[in-house]
C-alpha cells in the first residue's frame, strides 16, 4: 500500500492534493491541542442524539474534551451517555488520524507525521490494558474494553492496525519498549477477539451476524501485524470464518442476510480489510466464493445494481440516509470495488460519497481517496453507463429494481425477509425514483438511542398498505411475476401474511411513458377495517383539488396514532376528486422537473395529507405524506406518475382502467392469473 501511495502522488496531481490537505488538517488540529487520546473508554455512538430534534449531535474534531454537547437546532445536553458516546468518536478520530498520518509520510516523506502516527499508536497500545472490560455496557452487548461494544472495538482496532502495519511498510522503527507495548495490545485484543467468535459463533448459535465479519477482520489484522500467515489462513477456513460467513452472511444474490444496505456495506468493508490483510500473507482472498457463489465482487455489483441514477445508495431497513462516518466508508468500498473488480457502476456512488464528505463536484478528496483511489479522476459516467442497467430481481433477499432505458422514473421494491434485529415492517414498499432525485425513498433510521427509532420501523412510515392503524407482521412476501422486454417492465407481488386473513397485491407496470401502481387489498374477514395505502414523498405535492384542514375539522379527521410512544400524525388537507381523478405534482428541482401523479378515486375512498416527523437526517423538519384509505373488505388503490403534462385514469370495469394522455389511451386489464396486461 504504502509504495502505491508515494507513486500516486507523484503520477496523479489529485492525489498530491489531497496529501496536502490532509496534512494541513492535522496541522490544524495539532494546533488546538486535540491529539491527545482520552483515557476513559467510550461508550455506545448510538446515544449521541438529541431526544428533543432526534437529530445526531455535532462533533468538533478541534475539540480535545467534551463534557457539553450540543444538537444542531441549539440544544446543549449533558450527560454520562452523552459523553460515553463523544467518546466512541473521539477514539474513533485519533484511530483515523494515526491512520492519516501514516498515509501523508507515505506520501511526502515527512517524518514529522510518521511520529504523530506512531505517537498515537503506542499511546493506544499503552492504555489498552488499563480498560476494564467496560461495566456500564448493556446486557445484549459482547462487552469491550476501549468501548460498550465489542464491536466498534474491533472497527477501531483495524484502523489503529492498517496505520501500524503501514508505518513498518515506510521503515519506520518502533523501540524495544514501544514495540513491547504494541505486542501486548495485539495479544489482548486477539484474546478478547478470540472470546468474543467463540459467544456468538458456539454458544449463541449466531455466526452470520455481522459481529463476526468485524471480529474477523480485527484478527487478521493481528495475524498480519505479526506475520502469521498460518493462523490467518486457518481463520480463512475456520466456522465462523471468513469463507464460512461469506457463504451464510451474504444471500446467494449478493446481498448482507438483513436486507440492509448499511449493513451490506458494513459487512464488506470487513471483507475487504481481511482481504487486505490475507495480501500481506501471500493469500489472495480476492476472488473467493462462498458455497452458492457469494463473493465480493458480487456485492460491490449489488450496490451499483441497488443505487439511483445520482449515485445515491438506498437506506433499505436499518442505516442512515446520509452521515459523514458511513459515507467515507462508502467511498472505501466503492474505491476498493473500482481497483479490484473495475466495477464502473461505482463511480455515481463514489461521486455522490464524495459530494457528502464536502467535495462539491464529487471529485476525489479525504483519506479513502488518498489510500485507495487508483484512476486518474472520477469521471461522471456516460448517459450509456446510466441507461445501460436494466431491471434487476434479487429473490433471496427479496429486492425488485424496474427500469426502462426511455422513462426517467424507475422503481424498488421490497418484498423479502423482514431483516431480523435490523429489519422494518415494510413489506411490499415502494421507492419511486427519478433520474436526479429519488421522490419517495425509504427514510432509514435515527441513532438507536433516540426514543423516535421506533417510527422508523412501523408501516405507516413507510411506502405501502397497512390495516386498521396498526403495522405489518414480521414476515416474508413473495415475488409472482417479474417480466422485462422492450416495451415495460412488469412485477407482481404478494403478501398474505402481513395481516391475519389479509392478502396484499401490488402490481407495478413501468413502461417508456409512464408507471402504474394498482395495489389491491382482500380480507377474508366478515367485517371491513380501515385500508390505509401511505406514500412519503420528498416534497409536498401540489394540487388544484387540495384543501387545508382547520383546527375545527379535528372532530371529523382526528389525529393518527400508531403506537402511544410515538407523536400522534395530524391530518392537514383532503383531496376533493375531478371525474374521479386527483391530480398532483412534485417540483423536484429548480430547473423545473415535474413529477405528476394521478390517482383513482374510487367509491368510498378518501385521499388526505398527513404531518409525519421528517427523514432520518432530520426528524424534526416535518414531512407531509398522503394517506389514500378506505373503509372496506376489499380495496383497489391505482396511481400513475408520469414526467411532463399528466395522465388521466378512467375505471372501464372492474378489472380495466384506461391511461389518457396525450390525447391516447391505453387500456390495462387485471387477470387474476396473469396478472395486468396491456390490451
Amino acid at each position: 500500500m504504502s509504495e502505491s501511495i508515494r507513486a500516486k502522488v507523484q503520477r496523479l496531481a489529485w492525489a498530491s492534493e489531497v496529501a496536502n490537505s490532509l496534512k494541513e488538517e492535522m496541522d490544524g488540529l495539532q494546533a488546538s491541542g486535540s491529539l491527545i487520546i482520552p483515557l476513559e473508554p467510550g461508550g455506545w455512538w448510538h446515544q449521541y442524539v438529541c431526544q428533543q430534534h432526534h437529530t445526531e449531535l455535532l462533533f468538533d474534531p478541534s475539540v480535545a474534551d467534551a463534557t457539553q454537547f450540543h444538537c444542531p437546532h441549539g440544544c446543549v445536553v449533558e450527560g454520562a451517555e452523552y459523553r460515553g458516546a463523544w467518546l466512541v468518536y473521539k477514539h474513533q478520530q485519533l484511530a483515523r488520524i494515526a491512520l492519516q498520518a501514516a498515509a501523508v509520510y507515505a506520501a511526502q516523506r515527512d517524518y514529522a507525521y510518521a511520529e504523530l502516527s506512531k505517537r498515537l499508536i503506542v499511546a493506544y497500545a499503552a492504555q489498552f490494558p488499563l480498560y476494564p472490560v467496560h461495566p456500564d455496557a448493556q446486557p445484549w452487548m459482547l462487552k469491550g474494553r476501549a468501548f460498550h461494544q465489542a464491536l466498534t472495538e474491533s472497527i477501531w482496532s483495524t484502523t489503529l492496525i492498517r496505520a501500524y502495519v503501514l508505518l513498518l511498510d515506510e521503515g519506520v522503527v518502533f523501540n524495544s519498549d514501544e514495540q513491547q507495548k504494541v505486542d501486548i495490545f495485539l495479544h489482548l485484543l486477539e484474546e478478547s477477539m478470540r472470546a468474543y467468535r467463540g459467544i456468538l459463533i458456539h454458544e449463541r448459535n449466531n455466526a452470520e451476524n455481522n459481529y463476526t465479519a468485524w471480529l474477523n477482520a480485527s484478527l487478521a489484522c493481528v495475524y498480519a501485524a505479526r506475520g502469521e500467515r498460518h493462523e490467518l489462513e486457518a481463520l480463512v477456513e475456520a466456522e465462523g470464518g471468513f469463507r464460512h460467513h461469506l457463504s451464510i452472511g451474504v444471500k446467494p444474490d449478493q446481498l448482507e442476510f438483513e436486507g440492509s444496505t448499511y449493513y451490506h456495506v458494513f459487512v464488506l468493508r470487513a471483507y475487504l480489510i481481511f482481504a487486505e490483510m490475507a495480501k500481506r500473507c501471500d493469500k489472495d482472498l480476492y476472488a473467493c466464493e462462498g458455497t452458492q457463489g457469494q463473493s465480493m465482487r458480487g456485492m460491490v455489483e449489488a450496490l451499483a445494481e441497488l443505487a439511483d441514477d445520482q449515485g445515491v445508495l438506498p437506506a433499505l431497513h436499518d442505516g442512515p440516509m446520509e452521515r459523514l462516518p458511513y459515507a467515507r466508508e462508502i467511498a472505501e468500498v466503492a474505491e476498493l470495488g473500482l481497483s479490484h473488480y473495475a466495477v464502473e457502476g461505482l463511480v455515481p456512488i463514489l461521486r455522490e460519497a464524495y459530494r457528502q464528505m464536502g467535495s462539491a463536484d464529487g471529485s476525489r478528496c479525504g483519506l479513502e481517496a488518498l489510500l485507495y483511489g487508483a484512476t486518474a479522476t472520477v469521471a461522471i459516467p456516460s448517459e450509456a453507463l446510466t441507461k445501460s442497467r436494466g431491471s434487476k430481481l434479487w429473490p433471496a433477499s427479496g429486492f425488485v429494481v424496474g427500469r426502462q432505458v426511455d422513462n426517467p422514473l424507475s422503481f424498488l421494491v421490497d418484498f423479502g425477509e423482514h431483516g431480523g434485529a435490523h429489519g422494518h415492517l415494510d413489506k411490499l414498499h415502494l421507492t419511486l425514483m427519478h433520474k436526479d432525485q429519488t421522490l419517495t425513498p425509504d427514510f432509514g433510521v435515527v441513532p438507536y438511542g433516540s426514543t423516535l427509532r421506533p417510527w422508523f420501523g412501523e408501516t405507516a412510515s413507510h411506502n405501502t398498505v397497512s390495516l386498521g392503524g396498526k403495522s405489518q407482521a414480521e414476515h416474508t412476501g413473495r415475488c409472482l411475476r417479474f417480466d422485462q422486454t422492450e416495451a415495460s417492465t412488469y412485477v407482481c407481488l404478494q403478501s398474505d401474511m402481513a395481516y391475519a386473513g389479509c392478502r396484499l397485491n401490488r402490481h407495478l407496470l413501468l413502461t417508456s411513458d409512464w408507471l402504474l401502481d394498482w395495489f389491491e387489498v382482500t380480507l377474508l374477514s366478515e367485517d371491513p377495517q380501515s385500508i390505509e395505502w401511505w406514500m412519503h414523498p420528498v416534497v409536498a405535492p401540489l394540487s388544484k383539488q387540495l384543501v387545508e384542514l382547520s383546527f375545527a375539522d379535528n372532530a371529523i379527521y382526528p389525529p393518527i396514532h400508531i403506537q402511544p410512544n410515538l407523536p400522534e400524525l395530524p391530518i392537514v388537507g383532503r383531496f376533493f376528486p375531478e371525474e374521479s381523478n386527483v391530480s398532483m405534482k412534485y417540483l423536484l428541482s429548480p430547473d423545473g422537473v415535474q413529477i405528476h401523479q394521478t390517482a383513482l378515486m374510487l367509491p368510498g375512498q378518501e385521499l388526505l395529507m398527513v404531518r409525519t416527523p421528517g427523514n432520518s437526517i432530520d426528524p424534526s423538519v416535518p414531512l407531509t405524506a398522503l394517506l389514500h384509505r378506505q373503509s372496506s373488505k376489499q380495496a383497489s388503490f391505482i396511481h400513475v406518475y408520469r414526467i411532463g403534462a399528466g395522465a388521466m385514469l378512467g375505471l372501464i370495469a372492474k378489472d380495466h382502467i384506461g391511461i389518457t394522455a396525450d390525447g391516447r389511451t391505453t387500456t390495462v386489464q387485471l387477470l387474476p392469473e396473469q396478472g395486468l396486461l396491456i390490451v
